[in-house]
Formats: structure tokens, C-alpha cells, sequence
């Protein structure tokens, strides 16, 4: 008689390990986008790149960024997560190699706007994954652990790029975050499925995912885009995100520069130093996951508590972006740019979609927002470099301080009330 094969053994709380996947692409994703910005003085003093000249590749990068993100956040709806991670995660981790080749401001602007042109599928992708692994209540969670992945992976790219720039050279920083990603991508091969396809997904745990789903959402009809944007919901993530993104693409790709050019830090310092700001920032978007929680648990409404989260924390942005600008002291300016990277975080624009639109539009929805936060970034990428190098970071910072005000009360009044799903069938 043949041997009966016994079935796969199910594994209790298998969407916190699904969503530990995603939250390290988010890590590598940002790890090597951070790689630039951590080296950044390094090679323009060796390549002789200016600081105008340095803007022009990080738009670059939001350019071609802008571009695909609309792009892949459709992508993404029609292949799955688990394909699009596959060929993105794979895409940007070989573009990412490449800077290890550059020798120009031509080389570097080129291989940006590759690594742009893959990087922006993580967020519909992992927005879109955490919609079908958990519940309602807890996609505010999910989503800020997979997100936190982007502070955490500019924190650890302080000294893991300052390591391997000082003691092999700054090229093999490149390649070595690149590689990393290879090594992702063969692990999710293995590992990942949707809910309803995952042979170690148990029944209770499926049952648990699908309890507050809307009706029609398993095996839902397709969306056109037309239909989507005819609705004012919509165009409050959308707001959401061009609002607040280029305040991170400010935070991500500035931060350490700031520290050098304004504050005095070197790149040694850059490597022991600059990935707290980044850390609190994964704390951040953790507890404007974990805060809405916690509060639902006490009975709060999932719109009350994730609206007074966002509002706490577009409250206390005005004094941390005065304070960074106005301390003499180095070691403050770094407590501050950490309360600050904190609090915008806390905000947690990424996750409006998911709280919002059923799962199989989430995607599509995810990107248009990156779309418009990105082109709106690419502008401001060019108005920081020429504010800086003409006057200082200071006018940046006082920009940087009533945005989120501002997005709050516009969003508030087109998404509505969050944790009710939008009908998207007619």
C-alpha cells in the first residue's frame, strides 16, 4: 500500500509571520534606497557631485518612482502579492548593485531611476497583503508593522552601509544590500500564499480573517479605475499621500545630511548615530497601528481612535520641527529629529486605504496615492536641494511643520468615516 502523506501541520498565528515577511521587504526596500542617502557626502566629495547635482538624482529616483507607482499598484491587483513581490523585490535589488558601478552624476541618475521604477510595488503590494491576511480591526496594525519596516531599514542602513563603506569601500554597499534582497526573495518563494490557498492556514485562523469581510469580497468583481476615482474617498488617500510623502522622502533622504552639513556629524557618526531618528520612526508606525488598537479594545469606534491618534500627532509636529532648527546642540537636534520622525509616522498615511476600500481594489488605490505623494515629492526634492544650498534647512522645517494640520483636516473630510467599507460595485 502506498504511504499516506499526512496533511501539513498548521501553524498558530500565521498572518504575524506573514506580515514579519513584509515588514522585512519594507526594510531591505529602504535599506537600499538609504544607501545613497548615508554616503551621500562621501561621494559627492570623491565624484565631485554638487548639491543641486545630488537633487537631480534623488528626483531621479521619484521620477521614474512617481511613474510606477500608479502602475504597480494595478499590477499588483492583477498578479497577486505574491508574484509582484517576486518580480519587484527581484528588480530592485539588482538596480541597487548597479550604484556600485556608477562613476558618474549620469551612472548614479540612471541607475535611481531604475531602482525607482521597482521600488514604489512594496506599498500597494504589502497594503494589499495585509488586507487579506487580517481582519478590519487589525489591518491598522498590520499595516504599521509592515510599514515600520521603512524606518527600520533606513536605521540599520546607517551602520551597516558605514561598516562595510569603511572597511571595503563605499561600492560594496551597494552590492551587499542588493544581494540581501536575492536572498528575500528566495525565502518568499517558499513560503508565501493567499489565506484560502495556504496548506498551514487553520480554519479558525481563516475564519478569523474573513469574519468582517464584506460580502462579494472573496471572489470579487473587477473595479475600473474610472469608478474609483470618481470617488471623493479616494481622493482623500490620494491627499493623504501628497500631503505627507514628501515629508518622508525629506526625513529619509535629507536626515543624514542635515547631521553632516549642519550639525557636524562625520561619516563615523552617521553610522553610530543617525539610525535613531529612523528607529523611532518604526515606533511610530507601530504604536499608529497599535494606539487605534488598543483604544477599539476599550470601545472606541475605529475612526475615533485612529482620527485622535492622527490628530495628536499633527499637533506636536509644529514644536519638534522648531525645536531640531533652534537647539545649538548636536545631540538635541537628534532628539528632536526623532520626536519629529515619530510623530509623522504615528500618522500613518499608508494605511487609509486598507481601512477604507475592500482588498481587491486596495492596490490600485495604494497607487494612485504614491503616484501623486511621489510627483509632488520630485518637486520638492528639487525645492530642498536649492533651499539648502542657498540658505539652510531651517525654511524646510518650517514647511514641514503644519502639513500634517493641514492634511488632517482635508482628509477628514473626504475619506469619512474609516473602518467602513466603501461599496465599490457601482
Amino acid at each position: 500500500m502506498p504511504a499516506v502523506q499526512s496533511a501539513p501541520r498548521k501553524i498558530p498565528g500565521l498572518r504575524w509571520y506573514m506580515v514579519a515577511m513584509l515588514c522585512l521587504a519594507s526594510e531591505l526596500n529602504y535599506l537600499d534606497r538609504q544607501t545613497l542617502s548615508v554616503l551621500a557626502q562621501t561621494i559627492q566629495d570623491e565624484l565631485k557631485i554638487t548639491t543641486e547635482q545630488y537633487s537631480y538624482i534623488t528626483s531621479a529616483f521619484l521620477f521614474s518612482y512617481t511613474i510606477m507607482y500608479a502602475v504597480s499598484g494595478r499590477v499588483v491587483d492583477l498578479l497577486g502579492t505574491r508574484k509582484s513581490f517576486l518580480i519587484f523585490v527581484s528588480g530592485w535589488s539588482v538596480a541597487n548593485m548597479l550604484h556600485g558601478f556608477a562613476q558618474t552624476v549620469a551612472h548614479f541618475t540612471v541607475f535611481r531611476f531604475l531602482l525607482g521604477a521597482t521600488e514604489p510595488a512594496n506599498f500597494p503590494a504589502g497594503v494589499k497583503a495585509a488586507s487579506e491576511w487580517f481582519p478590519m480591526r487589525q489591518r491598522a496594525l498590520a499595516v504599521g508593522i509592515f510599514n515600520a519596516g521603512t524606518t527600520l531599514g533606513s536605521a540599520l542602513a546607517a551602520p551597516f552601509v558605514g561598516f562595510i563603506a569603511l572597511t571595503w569601500g563605499w561600492r560594496w554597499a551597494f552590492v551587499a544590500g542588493g544581494a540581501l534582497g536575492l536572498v528575500w526573495v528566495a525565502v518568499w518563494a517558499l513560503v508565501y500564499r493567499r489565506p484560502r490557498e495556504h496548506p498551514r492556514l487553520s480554519a479558525e485562523e481563516l475564519a478569523l480573517i474573513e469574519a468582517d469581510r464584506p460580502a462579494g469580497e472573496t471572489s470579487p468583481a473587477p473595479v475600473p479605475i474610472r469608478r474609483l476615482l470618481a470617488m471623493r474617498e479616494t481622493w482623500g488617500c490620494i491627499l493623504a499621500r501628497a500631503m505627507t510623502d514628501p515629508i518622508s522622502y525629506f526625513f529619509f533622504f535629507w536626515t543624514p545630511k542635515f547631521l553632516q552639513a549642519e550639525r557636524g556629524f562625520t561619516l563615523a557618526d552617521i553610522a553610530k548615530y543617525s539610525w535613531i531618528p529612523f528607529v523611532a520612526g518604526a515606533i511610530g508606525n507601530i504604536a499608529g497601528g497599535g494606539l487605534p488598537t488598543w483604544l477599539t479594545t476599550r470601545g472606541w469606534t475605529l475612526d475615533r481612535a485612529r482620527k485622535s491618534t492622527m490628530l495628536l500627532a499633527s499637533c506636536c509636529m509644529p514644536l519638534w520641527c522648531l525645536l531640531i532648527v533652534q537647539v545649538p546642540d548636536p545631540a538635541l537636534a537628534l532628539v528632536f529629529a526623532s520626536a519629529a520622525m515619530f510623530c509623522h509616522t504615528l500618522w500613518a498615511n499608508i494605511t487609509l486605504p486598507a481601512e477604507k476600500f475592500p482588498a481587491h481594489v486596495v492596490g490600485t488605490v495604494s497607487g494612485f496615492g504614491g503616484c501623486i505623494g511621489g510627483a509632488v515629492g520630485v518637486v520638492t526634492q528639487l525645492a530642498i536641494g536649492w533651499t539648502v544650498q542657498r540658505f539652510s534647512f531651517t525654511p524646510v522645517f518650517a514647511v514641514c511643520a503644519f502639513v500634517h494640520l493641514t492634511a488632517f483636516v482635508g482628509v477628514s473630510r473626504l475619506v469619512g468615516e474609516l473602518g467602513r467599507v466603501r461599496d465599490v460595485s457601482r
